[in-house]
């Protein structure tokens, strides 16, 4: 487990710039440390959490260490197989919903730091949920995994375009699923060469 963090680690943590972070380390509001000889600041996992719980910031990501990923798609056996991989690579929590619905009153409240969105939902297509969460300046951060049968260039074209970071098209191999979205959430793939 982390127990000291990097101004940019402590706002990804915190889903706030590193700017914010800076001025809160420069003000007082966040303690902890420069590294001696060098203008980087540090911060402590105990004065993180303080300065997280002070603000009303959800702890969860920093107690856990896992990455929030909301999973949305109308496919039981696809959901399943897909969660069974998260749960059983250990670095990820995971929520589902099934239709674009549920996935935006979701986004609201589980704050994920990864959407795997279906593009081809029951009630709103997946271009339209990403066009939502990229309108909302709280979810800026939300990265989005766009998955799909669907494969014409002009319509991943126009994903991107209303906000997703990356596609994948079905069926796919899980282990590029979970490469992507380690690539997105800067993390490190576990892919064997």
């Amino acid at each position: 487990m982390k127990t000291v963090f990097t101004t940019g680690e402590a706002a990804k943590v915190c889903k706030v710039s590193q700017q914010t972070i800076i001025r809160c380390f420069d003000n007082g509001q966040l303690k902890g440390f420069r590294v001696p000889g060098s203008k980087f600041r540090r911060i402590p996992r105990e004065s993180l959490f303080r300065f997280m719980k002070d603000n009303n910031i959800p702890t969860d990501a920093l107690e856990s260490g896992r990455r929030k990923v909301l999973l949305v798609d109308d496919d039981p056996e696809l959901v399943d197989t897909i969660n069974r991989a998260l749960q059983e690579d250990g670095r990820f929590e995971v929520r589902i919903a099934s239709n674009g619905f549920d996935a935006g009153m979701m986004v609201k409240e589980y704050r994920p730091d990864l959407l795997v969105l279906d593009v081809m939902l029951p009630d709103i297509n997946g271009r339209e949920v990403c066009h939502r969460v990229r309108a909302d300046p709280a979810m800026e951060d939300v990265r989005i995994v766009c998955i799909s049968g669907m494969i014409e260039d002009d319509k991943v074209h126009e994903l991107k375009l209303a906000g997703a970071d990356d596609f994948l098209a079905k069926p796919f191999d899980l282990d590029v699923l979970i490469d992507k979205m380690c690539a997105q959430l800067e993390m490190e793939s576990t892919a064997l060469a």
